[in-house]
């Protein structure tokens, strides 16, 4: 959220509001080098897709459902109406979970705290700890999936259409690798809560052990999320993210986040969704693109003691560009983990793909708005920020506010007149470079 500055003459209440549209992928990977049906590989500081493939189609998500039922819950959980202490009886919903599903086994009458539902539900991916929750956030499970597509369209899941909690196949039952993905967005940056039981490598109840399903935890420490899904429908799905250190001040750690569907068994979703997460690291980054309280642009204002409107940032805006220099489509299967480069070879030739150094970017900024006249209340767009690289559109930001503008009293109306007088010249919108 960004703070638009106005002058100390006016009241004004202004909340800012900085959306993302993303555009040209960064690194163009191919495909068929790629082993999932569907993927797509995110950026959560600047709201960016890295690379994807088939990753708006409708699939079956299995266990990655549990996602939003933890979304939801850990959200009652900052709302106070929940703590994760609190004791729930199991009531005979758990009854629904048939033998074959993935289960912490609860009888309808056993009580259990919902600290241990979301370990069940996060780590075991149970699906009576998914119905259990449903049930005492919203008093029953169709209740509470209403409340997922609710949430669902909040979130701008576009893909996306919940039928029950746990992720059981049925046809009106599906989302999408970027619907997932923006959901984990969400998830590490809202209810962070979450990843304390995503890292969990292991979780047992009533003598019952379970080992995570997520293997990348075992081998890279920087993994701390976030599930995984199996059913025969859906194949083999993985979320997975990763938080590494940056060279950036203002955004010490850079989180991906990697959504794989339809792999062939859990190896393998395991190993393409690493590569995936290895290859965006190694070559993208993320960049400064608009700096604390950078002025973008002046709007004259009539009709107001307010002269023009400083369109004004209060926090950074983050942009990821792209460090990969090769025309050719990048083939997975080249990218070396181990020194985190794509390796080329032809014949006896090998080359080496480094990293760029440096980028090549520029901003353009389009007002939508030539004047504000007052009294003004009601949520405007007043900018447009369009980021290349290398003329190649990358992102772009749209500026909106709640803006609220007082109109000039009678006495402030007439030093304006009177200073009209005086002189002709007629306030024109101010742009200012961007670098």
């Amino acid at each position: 959220m960004y703070l638009l500055k106005i002058s100390a003459y006016v009241f004004a209440f202004i909340s800012f509001f900085c959306s993302t549209l993303s555009n040209a992928a960064l690194l163009n990977i191919d495909p068929a080098t790629v082993e999932a049906e569907s993927w797509t590989i995110l950026d959560t500081g600047s709201g960016q897709t890295i690379a994807d493939y088939n990753s708006h189609s409708q699939r079956a998500p299995a266990s990655l459902t549990k996602m939003m039922v933890a979304y939801i819950t850990l959200k009652e959980i900052q709302a106070g109406h929940l703590t994760k202490n609190e004791i729930i009886t199991a009531t005979p919903v758990v009854n629904q979970v048939q033998w074959d599903e993935s289960q912490m086994y609860l009888k309808p009458g056993e009580q259990i705290s919902v600290d241990q539902l979301l370990a069940g539900l996060i780590v075991m991916s149970a699906n009576d700890a998914a119905v259990t929750l449903a049930s005492r956030i919203s008093g029953s499970v169709p209740a509470f999936v209403a409340r997922m597509n609710q949430e669902a369209q909040i979130l701008g899941m576009k893909n996306t259409h919940f039928s029950n909690p746990a992720g059981v196949t049925m046809d009106d039952h599906f989302s999408s690798a970027h619907d997932l993905a923006i959901l984990g967005s969400h998830l590490v940056r809202e209810t962070p809560d979450y990843l304390h039981y995503s890292i969990q490598p292991s979780f047992s109840y009533n003598q019952r052990f379970h080992h995570a399903t997520n293997l990348v935890l075992k081998t890279d420490p920087s993994v701390d999320g976030l599930k995984t899904g199996f059913t025969k429908a859906a194949g083999y799905n993985l979320a997975l993210t990763a938080h590494r250190p940056t060279t950036i001040a203002e955004l010490p750690d850079r989180r991906i986040i990697v959504v794989v569907m339809g792999s062939q068994s859990a190896a393998k979703r395991a190993e393409v969704a690493h590569r995936l997460l290895n290859l965006a690291y190694a070559y993208t980054r993320d960049e400064v693109a608009l700096k604390d309280k950078q002025l973008i642009a002046e709007l004259p204002v009539i009709k107001s003691a307010l002269k023009m409107f400083k369109v004004e940032t209060s926090k950074p805006v983050f942009i990821t560009t792209s460090l990969y220099n090769n025309p050719a489509p990048i083939n997975l299967q080249t990218f070396d983990l181990i020194n985190s480069k794509v390796i080329l070879t032809q014949g006896d030739l090998t080359q080496i793909i480094e990293p760029l150094q440096n980028t090549q970017t520029h901003m353009n900024v389009e007002v939508n708005e030539n004047i504000l006249t007052a009294p003004l209340a009601k949520v405007m767009q007043l900018a447009t920020v369009h980021v290349y690289q290398n003329d190649q559109l990358i992102q772009t930001l749209k500026i909106e506010d709640n803006v609220h503008i007082e109109e000039a009293n009678i006495f402030q109306r007439f030093f304006m007149w009177i200073k009209s007088l005086f002189s002709s010249a007629k306030d024109e919108v101010k742009i200012y470079p961007l670098s």
